[in-house]
């Protein structure tokens, strides 16, 4: 038997249109004060709407759970501040819903809200990034990504690039433009780079958070400019910095692709989704994107569904990615045993 809670719809506003999502809009809705026994409510905590991966991700979520769905959704933006996440938490903890659907901005500092949803006996699920806690009943299930698999795809599409075009390890010059400092995207993206130029023997020279905005990524390029001048590899732990890197660098001066022995420098980056990335990666401005599925919705609508019926579904729930690059050089990567075909943007 469902919690019968009224309901109050609290939509903050978004960009009305992501990249890469057709005619789909982040939704507002009206407030729903309604009691409607029949449908599972659920409250979704999204993290923001710093990026366009960000916005499609909530798009998706939106779309899986609608009233056609058998679905009543309370959704509130807790913009970039996890303050305003943990309020929202106990938002949904008060109104008696059904689940809890959280994207954490970092990992640390859930403990004591997350006790207080188990405690009211709401199951919590994750969705893109992790929690820090040593108590793992705390929440029932996540859905995500590898981070860290991520990089490791992008750092031996660099690798077998390099072997193949006759560039020595000690010739690569990389700076890694981070993400949102603590986030699991942040933390798996910058040890792939940081254990992969140790092992190849590149040179790392700096890294800085960008916090996932375009802004920030141009800003962050900029000053990394001005105090290194032998950079030829822009590492970008997501799309909408590296396009803000590309502008930084070409108001520079410098040609941005992939020849590096040439005086280019070349873009990396991660995601996928924004259109304008992509057509760089055709253009080979962006030399190689490893994509970030941020369509979570459909799958953690069948683990609620599933939660719902009884069962007990797997705690770590992982999306299938793919690899990204107009360069036919490398065909494929091969990480951890398992081979991945690099596909055309």
């Amino acid at each position: 038997m469902k919690k019968i809670a009224t309901l109050l719809t609290l939509l903050l506003l978004l960009p009305a249109l992501a990249a890469g999502c057709g005619s789909s809009a982040i939704k507002e809705e009206s407030t729903d004060e309604t009691v409607e026994e029949d449908l599972i409510t659920v409250g979704f905590s999204q993290l923001g709407a710093e990026s366009d991966w960000r916005n499609t991700n909530t798009i998706s979520m939106q779309e899986a759970f609608t009233r056609e769905n058998g679905f009543n959704l309370v959704y509130k933006n807790g913009q970039q501040k996890q303050a305003n996440q943990i309020t929202a938490v106990r938002m949904f903890i008060q109104q008696g819903v059904d689940y809890i659907v959280l994207a954490p901005a970092t990992e640390t500092g859930w403990e004591s809200v997350l006790t207080e949803a188990r405690d009211a006996g709401i199951p919590v699920i994750l969705v893109d990034r992790r929690v820090d806690v040593a108590d793992k009943t705390l929440f029932s299930c996540w859905v995500g990504s590898d981070f860290e698999l991520e990089s490791k795809k992008m750092t031996e599409w660099l690798r077998k690039l390099t072997e193949v075009r006759n560039i020595s390890p000690e010739e690569l010059h990389i700076v890694n433009i981070q993400g949102t400092m603590g986030s699991t995207a942040q933390i798996g993206r910058t040890r792939g780079l940081a254990n992969a130029a140790r092992e190849n023997g590149w040179d790392l020279i700096t890294e800085v958070s960008g916090d996932f905005t375009e802004n920030k990524g141009r800003e962050v390029m900029a000053a990394m400019l001005k105090g290194y001048d032998n950079i030829n590899v822009v590492y970008c732990e997501n799309d909408n910095m590296a396009i803000g890197a590309i502008d930084a660098l070409e108001a520079a001066g410098k040609r941005v692709g992939p020849n590096i022995k040439n005086g280019e420098v070349m873009v990396v980056s991660f995601d996928g989704v924004n259109e304008k990335s992509l057509e760089y990666c055709r253009e080979g401005k962006i030399s190689c994107i490893a994509e970030c599925n941020p369509l979570h919705g459909p799958r953690v609508r069948a683990l609620i569904e599933a939660l719902d019926k009884g069962e007990t579904p797997e705690t770590f729930n992982y999306v299938d990615e793919k690899i990204f690059s107009s360069l036919n050089t490398v065909k494929s990567v091969t990480v951890d045993g398992i081979e991945y075909a690099v596909e055309e943007p």
